[in-house]
């Protein structure tokens, strides 16, 4: 009998790492170790996921002297390796035991990716309902940082303009652009925006507001999506819909698998400078505030695909859908019935185990193949930016990346704090340029700041109206 983690189950061991977001944007992966020291007895719970032995890792996770999450010198956990052999049972007791679901190995790779690989249903399926526990999780943690920060800052008013472009011209002239208005009002935040998501194949609309609720240290912190248009609203991460589950299983079987990042190792700021004659460094006033100019310097995008675990067919209908949307081509009703409207996927044949021994496997130099051979594209692209510091912003960068941490349910607000988390020049980033995607960036600018001293927000701004309905969830985890 396996040991399943079921709906209304809480987590046994608290969550040892914030839960990064989910094929987006991120930093420089961990370089491989070398491995003349290591032995296998040095990663016991990873030799018993490889074994499949459940009784020797029940021992190892009662006694509590390994952590769930030990990286070996390939960066794979337990959860990695007995994910990849496709052992189930032990999957299962490594999910109960609240293993990390979003930690990359070296390859960049992390186990729910691993699961889609290997495409057992039921597998995916779990990974994406402890995905969601262990989200929930993380953002309870950091309530009381989040709650402290927020209740020293005065209430204020600001404004992010986000202008979408693309260095493919005719994808360009249709991207869009938005206004997030975000409201903080005590220990509380609201955002309201238009654009729900922005990917490589479309971007959706919407009358959206995002409300995050902690009126007291008391009462459970709460991060809530608002459909204005359809005065419906949603527990962001918190909410199991087992049918949307499915549904979020097929599009995982039947999408490429993107990990995009930014090489960041060698990245420096070269003050920019203006002027023909007489060359000054650049310094503008951008929305009532100084701004320092600085070029971003060996930026480059790395962009990789693995395809698999897909058919032939798959493969031709994503790549016909992607090579009208960089043309720059309007989608066809059809087009988005075909994204849209996803068949059952049924498991996969599970691929042939690998032939080797764990000993192997632990002294490799190179990550050895336990599962499905990878189909796997890499391309690297060099990422021009330049972004614009101010010393007089009323906002530290570090509190900013706080309240962005709350919003992170966006995933273009997910990638503007992971670019605000580069060591940066001194002062604010008020305006800057990020990646979203391999074909579309974004030039950022905060603007309208106002501190909100002398007017009071209701406390209803920061509730869900009472004439609206709970929906299924519309984010993503």
């Amino acid at each position: 009998m396996s040991s399943r983690v079921e709906p209304s189950r809480k987590l046994a061991m608290p969550l040892k790492h914030g839960p990064p977001a989910y094929n987006i944007m991120s930093w420089e992966h961990c370089t491989q170790a070398t491995v003349s020291s290591i032995e296998p007895k040095d990663y016991p719970l990873h030799h018993a996921a490889f074994l499949n032995d459940i009784e020797w890792a029940k021992r190892i996770i009662a006694k509590g002297e390994v952590s769930i999450d030990k990286q070996n010198v390939h960066g794979d956990t337990a959860l990695h390796v007995a994910t990849m052999m496709g052992h189930k049972e032990m999957i299962y007791l490594l999910l109960d035991a609240n293993a990390c679901v979003k930690m990359k190995n070296n390859q960049g790779w992390n186990p729910m990716i691993e699961a889609i690989s290997y495409g057992n249903r039921d597998i995916i399926k779990e990974m994406l309902k402890v995905l969601r526990l262990q989200a929930v999780r993380g953002l309870a943690e950091r309530k009381p940082h989040l709650f402290k920060i927020l209740g020293e800052l005065p209430d204020f008013y600001m404004e992010l303009k986000w202008d979408f472009h693309s260095w493919i011209p005719l994808l360009s002239r249709m991207l869009p652009s938005d206004v997030c208005r975000i409201y903080k009002c005590k220990t509380s935040l609201r955002m309201d925006t238009s654009l729900v998501d922005v990917n490589d194949k479309k971007w959706e609309r919407g009358d959206i507001s995002l409300l995050f609720n902690a009126f007291n240290d008391e009462e459970e912190a709460r991060l809530i999506l608002v459909d204005n248009g359809q005065k419906t609203y949603t527990h962001v991460k918190g909410q199991q819909n087992y049918e949307e589950l499915d549904e979020e299983v097929d599009v995982l079987m039947s999408s490429d698998i993107v990990d995009m990042h930014m090489s960041t190792k060698p990245i420096t700021f070269e003050r920019a400078k203006s002027g023909w004659i007489f060359r000054q460094e650049k310094t503008e006033d951008i929305a009532g505030f100084s701004g320092d100019f600085y070029f971003v310097n060996n930026m480059n995008l790395i962009t990789k695909k693995r395809r698999e675990h897909l058919s032939t067919e798959d493969v031709k209908k994503n790549k016909s859908i992607m090579k009208k949307f960089t043309a720059g081509a309007k989608l066809s009703e059809e087009d988005f019935e075909q994204l849209g409207a996803i068949p059952h996927r049924p498991s996969l044949p599970p691929p042939d185990k690998p032939d080797i021994t764990f000993e192997e496997y632990t002294q490799m130099l190179e990550h050895p193949m336990l599962a499905r051979k990878h189909d796997l594209k890499t391309n690297t692209r060099t990422f021009s930016a330049m972004v614009a510091m101010s010393s007089d912003f009323p906002l530290q960068l570090q509190t900013l990346i706080d309240i962005l941490e709350v919003l992170a349910p966006f995933k273009h607000i997910n990638k503007l704090r992971d670019f605000c988390r580069l060591k940066m020049p001194p002062g604010f980033p008020i305006k800057l340029e990020i990646p979203i995607v391999p074909t579309i960036s974004a030039k950022v600018t905060f603007q309208n700041f106002e501190w909100l001293a002398q007017r009071d927000l209701p406390k209803s701004m920061f509730c869900i109206p009472k004439n609206y309905r709970l929906a299924k969830p519309r984010l993503s985890m």
